[in-house]
Order: C-alpha cells, then sequence, then structure tokens
C-alpha cells in the first residue's frame, strides 16, 4: 500500500468510543485514533517506542508521572516500557508512531 487516504484504512473499534485505524511497513507503524468525550487510556507499557501527536482535540496526557494536557498540534514521545496513559474530555483525534510494529494492532 504505497498511498494511503486515513478515512479509507479499515477501522477497528478498540474498545468503546476508541476507533483506531493503521498503516504499516515491516519496521514502522502510524496508528490513527478518534476519540469520544470521556474516554480513558489507563496506565501501560509496552516495549515499543511511541511518538503521539495530537491532530485535533486536546488530551491529558501522563507520561512516568508526569502530566501535561497536549493539544492540537503537540505531541510526547514514549520510550520503551515506560508507564503512560490519556484521558480525554472532549473528541479527539491522535496519530502514532511506533517501532517495531504492533502486531497487536494490525
Amino acid at each position: 500500500m504505497p498511498f494511503y487516504t486515513v478515512d479509507d484504512l479499515p477501522a477497528t473499534e478498540m474498545m468503546d468510543g476508541v476507533l483506531r485505524r493503521a498503516v504499516y511497513l515491516d519496521n514502522l507503524m502510524l496508528t490513527f485514533f478518534e476519540f469520544e468525550p470521556g474516554r480513558v487510556i489507563p496506565e501501560h507499557a509496552h516495549p515499543h517506542e511511541q511518538i503521539s501527536y495530537v491532530l485535533e482535540g486536546e488530551m491529558l496526557f501522563t507520561l512516568d508521572g508526569q502530566t501535561r494536557t497536549l493539544r492540537a498540534g503537540e505531541g510526547a514521545t514514549v520510550p520503551p516500557n515506560v508507564p503512560h496513559s490519556a484521558t480525554f474530555s472532549g473528541p479527539a483525534r491522535v496519530m502514532d508512531a511506533w517501532h517495531p510494529v504492533r502486531e497487536d494492532y494490525k
């Protein structure tokens, strides 16, 4: 898939009110999330490197005990195995880059 349109990527409802779309190569992945208001991604950690970027809306993001409100145009870098979580008070769209590819998100 050398070219794509986000809205044409297959959508998966990751949890109630959270929609995920993914595009990937062998070693790199982008995911596009849509969050409904009130959604919470509980604290978790994973072996993947992650770069998050808010496209629309905002999220309250906690990374290794530090919390910050990230708005459109802002993001965060998440090293492997570092605890993080997110809360969405309103609708939001977020893009995440992953290395290595998250097999569970294909």
